[in-house]
């Protein structure tokens, strides 16, 4: 693949660092009933959080569907450590990272446990899980992002790392994958980001690139009042219009993936993207409108994923 972009070969470099770091040791053995336990708690915490990865994995066959759904608890119990705010939750992050790179976490942790016994079973780099677990914790200080550049170093670690160690659990055909999946996950967190201004901004959070806001005339007072004007419509036509250049970028990757997880993975991305729609639909209003892609437009969408994902 050649690479268009310049922040592709850093996030390369992150990216092959995890890869051929420490060697991922044998599978470990865990109480059967313990482990079943487990594994429904991360069942249930995908079906509240997220009904897109829900619906997107269900697709896969049952055992990587499960283990895709600790992935996901891992995350999710990443996020919520930092985005509750608690006045230990630098402390609490560093517990729970050893526990979650542990490859025998303690019994009473059912996220730990469902997700040691994943990244053992289908030989998840270690280092992938560190790199998300740093990325989460930038979120402990108000940071702003200058370029799109520095921004797309904050979605590796939030999200290219997801894509990376789904890629293990669904299977890849070699390391000419990991592009696709970077690129992947840069976009998805574009789209959470575009998404989400509104509630960042109140959050005391503004993940868009400095430069650009200043490009296109916009500027903190604006974001206060959530002023949606001809100047955000032009910048949210320019982020959207990059954004989904992303996803086409990043498609040609789920050909690589092993077959029974290309419509799960294609599924994710292309629901994900019609979020996008969404907030052209509400006339580029993110400070009032979330924007939410409805149920019966994602199953409506599912026959055209599978026919594009077996024939990609």
């Amino acid at each position: 693949m050649q690479l268009q972009h310049t922040w592709e070969h850093m996030l390369l470099d992150l990216a092959y660092e995890a890869l051929h770091g420490d060697p991922v040791p044998s599978p470990a053995t865990f109480d059967p009933s313990l482990l079943e336990s487990a594994y429904q708690q991360c069942e249930s915490i995908t079906a509240v959080h997220s009904r897109s990865f829900h619906l997107a994995s269900r697709l896969l066959p049952p055992a990587k569907r499960r283990a895709a759904r600790a992935l996901y608890a891992f995350c999710r119990v990443s996020d919520d450590i930092v985005d509750r705010g608690l006045h230990d939750a630098q402390e609490q992050l560093e517990i729970w990272r050893r526990r979650a790179t542990s490859h025998h976490p303690p019994s009473e942790d059912p996220v730990a446990t469902a997700w040691a016994d994943t990244r053992l079973r289908f030989q998840v780099p270690p280092r992938y899980a560190e790199q998300l677990i740093e990325g989460v914790a930038r979120d402990f200080k108000p940071v702003r992002y200058e370029t799109f550049e520095q921004l797309a170093a904050y979605c590796y670690g939030v999200a290219s790392t997801v894509g990376l160690m789904s890629m293990h659990i669904i299977g890849f055909a070699g390391e000419n994958a990991i592009p696709y999946a970077i690129k992947l996950g840069v976009a998805l967190q574009m789209t959470n980001i575009l998404r989400d201004v509104g509630e960042d901004w109140r959050a005391g959070r503004l993940y868009l690139p400095q430069e650009e806001l200043h490009h296109f005339g916009i500027s903190s007072d604006d974001l206060d009042r959530g002023v949606v004007n001809a100047r955000w419509r032009d910048f949210m036509r320019f982020q959207i219009e990059r954004n989904r250049r992303l996803y086409t970028e990043a498609m040609p990757g789920i050909s690589l993936l092993n077959p029974d997880g290309r419509f799960a993975i294609a599924a994710a991305a292309d629901l994900y993207r019609g979020i996008l729609d969404e907030i052209e639909d509400n006339s580029y209003d993110t400070f009032q409108h979330r924007a939410v892609v409805a149920t019966r437009r994602k199953l409506s969408m599912l026959p055209g994923i599978w026919w594009r994902s077996q024939w990609s």
